[in-house]
């Protein structure tokens, strides 16, 4: 049976009955429901289904028994078969040298877009596009003869083997968390230790977390519920690429996927050289500015440089996808960060900053930097000694460190999700975790996961391996070099990371959003180690990226559930090719700050001034220099914020308490986690990304996916996948060719220098210019030496 091809047809469905959208507070905490409109669930209770009344039985895979032998979940039947090959080859030397290559080349493109912003992320799926004609070439070209008992060439290219690729050049595509470590002491410590350090480092926060993720993937890959909603951009892609049938289509006219798929990414790489290169301003679109670019309210207000950025309007889909695709995320998600940013950035800040609430009318409205009590620039070597340890003296004589507003209320919003995340996990999922756990690692009653269960599974002692091999790895890093980290610090951050693992995916698999623990490992090391930047940073990236890269490889341990992707030959390409990831990485780093003029300079000429960079070398002066004491302690200036933790805490039991009031009401929807950690790239972030993010998503994962459905389960993630794929191909081209050669001199002047790209940056916004100015020598804040 061919891997790909669906037992069913749409037509044979009430598409109306399906399109409604899973959400985990639709769940009801007494019986589990979740992912079904409750008309639709008492529809099919009438069934009078005996299994019913055992306790052990996942009530929605019953349900979709009823239908079909399928997913419960529309969106997963629009993107993933619901058949298997075991057959179909998997691990060959194409798929190894393929997987590889792309191993290296996208990691490496994106820590070198990593330092830009708007940061240009080329996801795997530029992989997946460009390894398909390699595969078919591969299989066509070469001959069928064994070299040392490998085939040169087993035959047609499989899917599985395209997945495989896929993941090697996904796995450890993002920029390593530790690279900020290094591009921090590089850039505000004038620390530069050697290659050993780095990569030890790097391979131990990267690796470590996938110990957790093996055994994570009893509760986030195997339940049906737990749908990784990217992920089936991913599979949408393979069907269109492999298949001619495609599962949830049915005999709905049109382009095919893949003639759509090619049309749009065409599209989207040419419409990029506008806001990319020819007319920068319709990236930066603060046409408000344009208009009064002097007047201080205006550009505090639409600014897009260090402003809300309330003009609503971008026509970059780079800046719309900054925060990831609308296409992606369930409507109801989006819906709930919408909510929380409107709320917090368009009535908390503005109310905060226009009252002077933290002296924030002398600073921009919104900035991922710091400031000291002149308005300027807060210079962390001025409250250093010579070891680069905090002197209170130093401190005493200089100034506080100030926030701007919105910086300010991220941390409040980092502080309410980390409790949030814990109250909801725990009314919300409570069952569904314990059930998991009973069940261990017994199949689940899904066609996914039973088509799985012919496989061998991995070990658990593999995973222990990995675990013990980079717990060593941290231990030489921390003692070998002068990084003022105790060790036992370094235990506690792995315990963080291991406890919040399970809620923290669960709440990423159901609505595409991650809640990061940068901030409470950043609270916790700050209050016990205060003065060691060093020693923070390190806490915070054990602590937080254990955890989100476990995440990741389970992520990806979904996208081979859905593909039927053997375990094992997954395990062994996501750790080979995230030690290649994180090499490469380096390597890039490095050359850039050699030979990149005015590297994380915020004036540098073609964008590389290292936003997030920026917010890890601020936040590395809040909690580990100064420390957190001196900033949300009773009497400090920050202390107001720490009572968000109390409405993170409190706001979930809140809505719990309604769905239990109004179980069928729209209150089943809210989910806190997301409300607060939804909005967490703010700054650099900020209207510019999230209010068109949100639109987009409204139009398409509310209003056609209600109103054409068929249109939207056969083509809104080929959509989303075409898209990021044709802006991330564009500006690779356009920075290689037209950009870095000589200097940025190949583009006309008049290009460069015309209203269109400048427009945007000549207004009292560009020029970072405070609601209140200060004379030379005044200062603002609490009186000198008070702190």
């Amino acid at each position: 049976m061919s891997a790909v091809t669906p037992a069913y047809s749409n037509e044979d469905r009430d598409v109306e009955d399906v399109k409604q959208p899973p959400s985990p507070n639709a769940m009801d905490p007494e019986k589990g429901h979740h992912g079904h409109a409750p008309e639709d669930v008492d529809a099919l209770e009438a069934a009078a289904l005996p299994e019913f009344d055992d306790p052990n039985l996942d009530k929605d895979a019953a349900i979709a028994g009823i239908l079909e032998d399928d997913s419960p979940y529309p969106e997963v039947r629009s993107a993933v078969a619901n058949t298997d090959d075991p057959s179909i080859p998997v691990n060959t030397l194409r798929a190894w040298v393929l997987g590889l290559i792309w191993a290296i080349i996208i990691p490496g493109l994106n820590q070198f877009f990593f330092f830009r912003y708007p940061a240009v992320t080329v996801t795997s799926i530029v992989a997946q596009l460009l390894t398909f004609p390699l595969g078919r070439a591969w299989a066509r070209l070469l001959p069928n003869v064994s070299l040392l008992g490998v085939q040169l060439n087993p035959g047609p290219f499989s899917i599985k083997e395209h997945v495989l690729i896929t993941i090697m050049a996904g796995v450890g595509a993002g920029s390593a968390y530790a690279t900020d470590i290094v591009a921090v002491q590089r850039v505000y410590y004038d620390q530069t230790y050697n290659f050993s350090y780095q990569w030890l480092m790097v391979m131990s926060t990267q690796l470590i977390g996938f110990s957790i993720g093996g055994i994570a993937r009893r509760f986030l890959v195997q339940p049906p519920s737990m749908i990784w909603p990217y992920t089936l951009v991913t599979c949408a892609l393979f069907n269109t690429l492999h298949a001619q049938q495609y599962a949830g289509v049915g005999s709905r006219g049109g382009f095919s996927r893949e003639r759509f798929f090619y049309i749009a990414f065409a599209g989207s790489a040419l419409w990029y050289l506008v806001p990319g290169y020819l007319f920068t301003g319709l990236s930066f679109f603060s046409w408000v500015c344009w208009i009064r670019p002097n007047n201080l309210v205006v550009n505090q207000l639409f600014g897009v440089n260090y402003g809300l950025a309330m003009g609503m309007v971008t026509f970059d889909w780079a800046q719309i996808t900054y925060i990831g695709s609308p296409l992606a995320t369930p409507w109801w998600a989006e819906a709930n960060i919408a909510v929380g940013f409107v709320f917090f950035f368009w009535i908390l800040t503005p109310a905060l900053y226009f009252t002077n609430t933290w002296y924030s009318k002398y600073m921009p409205i919104s900035s991922g930097g710091s400031f000291d009590n002149q308005g300027l620039t807060y210079d962390v070597s001025r409250i250093l000694n010579d070891e680069k340890v905090f002197d209170d003296a130093k401190y005493k004589a200089y100034s506080p460190i100030f926030l701007s507003t919105t910086f300010a209320i991220s941390y409040g919003l980092s502080f309410a999700s980390i409790t949030a995340t814990i109250t909801h996990a725990f009314l919300f999922f409570r069952k569904q975790i314990w059930t998991q756990s009973r069940r261990a690692m017994h199949e689940q009653p899904d066609i996914h996961a039973r088509l799985m269960a012919v496989y061998p599974q991995v070990p658990q002692w593999w995973y222990a391996i990995i675990f013990l091999s980079m717990f060593v790895f941290g231990i030489i890093t921390i003692e070998v070099w002068d990084t003022k980290f105790p060790v036992q610090y370094f235990i506690l951050a792995l315990v963080i990371s291991f406890f919040y693992v399970i809620p923290i995916g669960m709440i990423q698999a159901i609505t595409n959003q991650q809640v990061g623990l940068n901030v409470i490992t950043e609270l916790i090391i700050g209050y016990a180690l205060p003065g060691r930047p060093v020693a923070m940073m390190m806490f915070k990236t054990w602590g937080y990226i254990t955890m989100a890269q476990a995440l990741t490889f389970t992520s990806d341990f979904k996208l081979g559930h859905y593909m039927k992707v053997p375990p094992r030959a997954m395990f062994h390409a996501q750790v080979i090719a995230t030690i290649v990831a994180g090499t490469v990485q380096l390597g890039v780093q490095a050359w850039m700050f050699t030979n990149i003029e005015d590297m994380c300079v915020r004036t540098q000429k073609d964008g590389f001034w290292c936003p997030s960079t920026q917010v890890f070398g601020t936040a590395s002066i809040i909690w580990g220099v100064i420390g957190p004491a001196r900033q949300f302690s009773k009497g400090q200036i920050y202390y107001a914020l720490t009572f968000f933790f109390l409405i993170g805490f409190l706001c979930p039991l809140l809505a719990w308490i309604c769905t239990l009031r109004w179980p069928n009401s729209w209150l089943r929807y809210l989910n806190f986690p997301v409300i607060f950690s939804g909005t967490g790239l703010i700054p650099p972030a900020n209207s510019n990304n999230y209010v068109p993010w949100a639109i987009v998503g409204f139009i398409f994962q509310y209003v056609i996916r209600r109103r054409h459905f068929a249109w939207w389960t056969k083509y809104n993630y080929v959509l989303s996948a075409a898209l990021d794929s044709g802006v991330a191909v564009s500006a690779v081209l356009i920075f290689f060719i037209l950009q870095y050669p000589r200097n940025g001199t190949i583009g006309l002047h008049t290009i460069q220098s015309w209203w269109g790209n400048t427009v945007w940056q000549n207004t009292a916004d560009g020029n970072k210019s405070p609601l209140l100015s200060l004379a030379e020598g005044q200062i603002f804040g609490p009186p000198a030496g008070s702190w």
